[in-house]
């Protein structure tokens, strides 16, 4: 699926929103979608950034909501993220988020842990053990290595998904499990292809429906 078919969407999410399914995260939510940004909105966040926005996602942040009801605790508002309170701006640079027109750089699952301090280590040397894990940490949570995406929704603990926005990965859903030390990985649907925003809205749709009982939407 490349583009929304908005009606449909929009549709589906009312029928959950009353009929309040128990599905995680929804809580927070309610299945309540946000305002919808202005076209000329969405042109200033492309042109600030010097990015063009996937399709499916632009279309969803000016026809569906800007964020609001989505999987696990919901789609971020375009340029926002969750902090300790709620959610909060990101700016580019920022030392988590990188650059948003170099290319993202990964195309199959990452997750370089060469440097991370040797069992043991802190009981033998503290001091050493803070030196290595420092410059572990440094390396594994440059924001350089977001290069090309910006975040999109987090499942708790600080675990987030990102979507890609330059470079061969453009359009796709990936996965920073980087707070457990399991890396970043694509998102994949339930057939294994990976997914892209709307791919991801729409099957996490499909899975509110069965559990609240109701007729596919689609």
């Amino acid at each position: 699926m490349s583009e929304f078919d908005i009606p449909s969407v929009r549709a589906a999410i009312s029928q959950l929103r009353g009929r309040q399914p128990n599905v995680f995260g929804s809580d927070g939510h309610g299945f309540q979608m946000n305002p919808v940004l202005s076209e000329s909105e969405a042109a200033a966040f492309e042109r600030d950034h010097k990015i063009v926005l996937p399709p499916d996602y632009r279309q969803f942040v000016t026809k569906v909501g800007n964020g609001g009801a989505g999987p696990f605790y919901g789609v971020f508002p375009l340029g926002f993220m969750d902090d300790n309170f709620g959610q909060c701006p990101w700016e580019e640079n920022d030392g988590f988020i990188g650059t948003l027109s170099e290319p993202f750089r990964f195309q199959e699952e990452w997750n370089d842990l060469s440097g991370y301090p040797e069992a043991g280590l802190m009981k033998r040397n503290e001091t050493e053990y803070d030196r290595q894990i420092d410059k572990f940490e440094g390396k594994y949570w440059s924001s350089g290595l977001m290069n090309g995406a910006f975040p999109i929704c987090h499942e708790g603990c600080a675990l987030r998904l990102w979507l890609v926005v330059t470079g061969e990965q453009a359009r796709k859903v990936w996965e920073d499990r980087r707070t457990e030390y399991k890396g970043l990985r694509p998102v994949r649907l339930a057939g294994g292809s990976a997914a892209t925003f709307s791919e991801w809205f729409c099957e996490w749709l499909d899975g509110c429906f069965a559990t609240a009982g109701l007729t596919n939407w689609r």
